[in-house]
């Protein structure tokens, strides 16, 4: 992977480092009512900043290491933590899972779009991928959205999946976007600035 860094007109989305760590825990502390239906996740939140230390040491070094790439969403100050999203490895080689959260405070300003759409576009571009997905909850209507809004085409819905967080079930919606159908979707459009590990631009 060689993006770290992905600037776009409001946010910084970057590979996260244990120094976000008191960033973090707030961001998910003050949206965790809204995270607790949709991310599995947050059925093990609030947790100590130690082990939200320990958890970013640990995207850090699977990031470095090829294992799976997860990024923060921030501000332009990097102040705040904005949400969270990632280009995930499971489903393979040359193929990325794109997931998603927003801060409570900030819902409803198309920010999942454009960081969805960055990572995108960098999959693509940058990363030479062959192919996106994205999952979500049909009754998720914020998160269904934006693969819609991002030129992704509905290709499987998954019945009755297990969600470990409530005990029972829940419909997927499976999302794609390919090397062929990306030059003419709305995410080729976005615009951005790229920066490796070392903080150099890359064209």
């Amino acid at each position: 992977m060689k993006t770290y860094r992905i600037e776009t007109n409001r946010l910084v989305i970057r590979c996260y480092a244990p120094a976000d760590a008191k960033k973090l825990l707030s961001a998910i502390t003050e949206s965790l009512e809204h995270l607790k239906p949709w991310m599995p996740w947050a059925a093990q939140e609030p947790s100590s900043l130690k082990a939200k230390r320990d958890l970013l040491k640990k995207f850090r070094e699977e990031f470095e290491s090829g294992i799976d790439y997860t990024f923060g969403i921030f501000n332009k100050k990097e102040d705040r933590v904005l949400g969270g999203t990632g280009l995930h490895t499971r489903l393979g080689e040359n193929e990325r899972e794109i997931g998603y959260w927003i801060h409570a405070e900030f819902l409803n300003q198309g920010l999942a779009t454009e960081a969805a759409g960055a990572l995108t576009k960098v999959g693509f571009e940058y990363e030479k991928l062959e192919r996106i997905e994205i999952h979500c909850d049909p009754l998720n209507v914020r998160s269904r959205k934006v693969p819609e809004k991002l030129g992704y085409t509905l290709v499987k819905v998954i019945r009755n999946k297990p969600f470990p967080a409530t005990g029972g079930t829940r419909d997927t919606m499976i999302w794609e976007i390919n090397r062929e159908t990306y030059p003419k979707s709305p995410g080729s459009k976005f615009e951005l600035t790229v920066f490796n590990k070392i903080g150099q631009e890359i064209k």
